[in-house]
C-alpha cells in the first residue's frame, strides 16, 4: 500500500470521528431504511415506542391524523426525549410536506392513548396547532395525502373516514387534534386522487 494512500486513510478515518455518532447515524439512514420512500428517517428514541413485528404481531387498520401543538423541531425533540413516551410513525412539516419517518410502521407508536388502536393503526403527526389554520398548508395537505394513500394501499386500509381517523376520534382520548380547521373532505379527496389503485 502506498504511503500517500495509507494517509488519505488516516485523515478520512479522523474526519470521520469529529462527527457526533448521532450525526453519523442520521447520515447512514437513507430512503431505503424508511418504509416510505419520500420519508426521511428521523428516529425516535426506542424508550418511546413498542418494537414489534405488525402486521403479523397485529393488524394495521387505521391511519391516525395528529397535529402537534408544537413546531416541527420541537416535536423532532420530543420523539427523541426518553422522558416524554410519546412518537409517531410520521411527521409532516407545515410549510413544504416534508415527511420524517420517526418509528418504523412495524413497531407501535404510542401516539394514540390507547393501546388498542396504538398496534393497529399508523400515526401521522402535522405540525402546526388546531387553532392556527395558516399551519394547514397546500404542500402539508398534499405530501401528507400521498403518504396516507402510500400506508392505505399497503395494508388494504379504505380510504374513508371510518378508517382514517382523528385523533379527537380514538376512544378515551382527551384531545381534539387535527380540529375543527382540518378540511377533511380536501383530504380524504386527495388521499384517493393519490392512491395507486
Amino acid at each position: 500500500m502506498h504511503r500517500r494512500t495509507i494517509l488519505q486513510g488516516a485523515a478520512a478515518t479522523a474526519a470521520a470521528a469529529l462527527i457526533p455518532a448521532s450525526t453519523r447515524a442520521v447520515a447512514a439512514a437513507t430512503a431505503g431504511d424508511t418504509d416510505y420512500p419520500l420519508a426521511h428517517w428521523n428516529p425516535a428514541s426506542t424508550s418511546n415506542y413498542t418494537a414489534s413485528n405488525r402486521p403479523s404481531a397485529y393488524p394495521v387498520q387505521y391511519v391516525i391524523i395528529h397535529v402537534t401543538q408544537e413546531t416541527y423541531p420541537n416535536t423532532i425533540g420530543i420523539f427523541q426525549n426518553p422522558a416524554k413516551q410519546v412518537s409517531a410513525h410520521y411527521l409532516v412539516r407545515s410549510a413544504d410536506g416534508y415527511v420524517a419517518q420517526c418509528v418504523r410502521e412495524k413497531n407501535v407508536a404510542w401516539h394514540a392513548g390507547n393501546w388498542d388502536y396504538n398496534t393497529r393503526s399508523i400515526g401521522i403527526e402535522h405540525e402546526g396547532w388546531v387553532d392556527k389554520p395558516s399551519y394547514f398548508t397546500d404542500a402539508m395537505y398534499e405530501k401528507s395525502a400521498l403518504l396516507t394513500a402510500s400506508v392505505c394501499d399497503r395494508y388494504n386500509i379504505p380510504k374513508d373516514r371510518a378508517h382514517i381517523l382523528a385523533h379527537a376520534q380514538v376512544p378515551g382520548t382527551d384531545h381534539t387534534d387535527p380540529g375543527p380547521n382540518w378540511d377533511w373532505v380536501r383530504y380524504i379527496r386527495l388521499v384517493n386522487l393519490y392512491s395507486a389503485g
